[in-house]
């Protein structure tokens, strides 16, 4: 985030100074919400584009809604294969709906919304940026969601059951400001109640389990201008680990890398003209016919120059 909170500081400056989004209605107090979903083409430029690499674009979303300011800063979710999706804020939001697709399996839109506020051990709700700032997620199988936060580094598991959330184990590490654990993913191959989560900035990644100490695993070979934002454990020992880099020439760069014990197996880079924003969170849903579907999401940091958009890539491994 820190990278890009100066990047939108220096879009700002250039742009003399126009003001962030300001919220036009506070948070929406009944039921649900209605969210408005705008298809995006991969290729603005060439709408008949339909891949990258071997990743095969099924659908992308613009995503808004008139019902509500918090419908922003989406950093991270979590799709299961029955299409539920919880997404987070870094404002200290949960949202709650349903990916619709098409006859033909693709991305179309998202039923209506529940937007609720996080709320800390006390059961009170997070108060400001400090103690809400939530970067990742992960769904035990048990259905407990742990949530990291950064600015104040921790990890919160939420019991499935409703009680209020404690403290989970997190690694003994420092990380620079505003640069803590963006990517988490539960770790079944390593136990029911295990977890995996990076620095954004150091690449080091760490196992952790809820009974017991994080251990720390590989670091991650990255460029120094790209940080990590999101992980996904995958079958047969495969991980998907989503990367971000921003500066103010070429804008937001997103790379996608599945890596196996041996390396790396496939990648995708999304950047400009195809439709990118600041993508922070990755959902890998399994598909019917062996391949992986990615959801990709973006957090608009709550600014009128960004937008929150979800896109989809279905991928297989080529046979060797």
């Amino acid at each position: 985030m820190k990278r890009l909170i100066l990047g939108v500081a220096l879009a700002a400056l250039t742009a003399c100074a126009q003001p962030a989004a300001l919220p036009k209605r506070p948070m929406a107090a009944g039921p649900g919400i209605t969210i408005t979903a705008t298809p995006v083409a991969l290729n603005p430029a060439d709408p008949a584009q339909d891949r990258i690499g071997d990743f095969v674009y099924a659908g992308g979303l613009l995503l808004s809604s008139d019902q509500t300011s918090r419908l922003h800063g989406l950093s991270d979710l979590r799709i299961t294969p029955d299409g539920r999706l919880v997404s987070i804020s870094d404002e200290g939001d949960l949202l709650e709906s349903r990916v619709l697709l098409d006859k033909t399996g693709r991305l179309a839109g998202l039923g209506p919304g529940k937007l609720t506020v996080l709320t800390g051990p006390d059961g009170k709700p997070l108060q400001g940026k400090a103690q809400a700032d939530a970067e990742g997620m992960a769904i035990l199988a048990n259905g407990d969601m742990l949530i990291s936060f950064e600015r104040i580094n921790r990890i919160l598991v939420y019991p499935a059951k409703g009680a209020p959330p404690r403290e989970a184990p997190f690694p003994v590490a420092t990380f620079q400001e505003n640069s803590g654990l963006e990517a988490l993913s539960a770790d079944p191959a390593a136990g029911p109640d295990a977890y995996v989560t990076a620095g954004e900035d150091s690449g080091e990644t760490w196992t952790c389990r809820l009974s017991a100490a994080c251990v720390k695993g590989p670091t991650l070979d990255k460029p120094a201008e790209f940080g990590v934002v999101a992980v996904n454990r995958l079958a047969g020992g495969n991980t998907a680990w989503l990367f971000r880099a921003w500066d103010p020439v070429r804008g937001s760069r997103i790379t996608l890398k599945i890596l196996g014990p041996a390396g790396e197996i496939a990648r995708m880079d999304i950047t400009k003209p195809l439709t990118v924003d600041n993508i922070e969170g990755v959902s890998a849903v399994p598909n019917k016919d062996g391949s992986t579907r990615f959801y990709l999401i973006s957090d608009d940091n709550f600014s009128n120059s960004q937008k929150t958009i979800l896109v989809a890539f279905d991928w297989k491994p080529t046979k060797p």
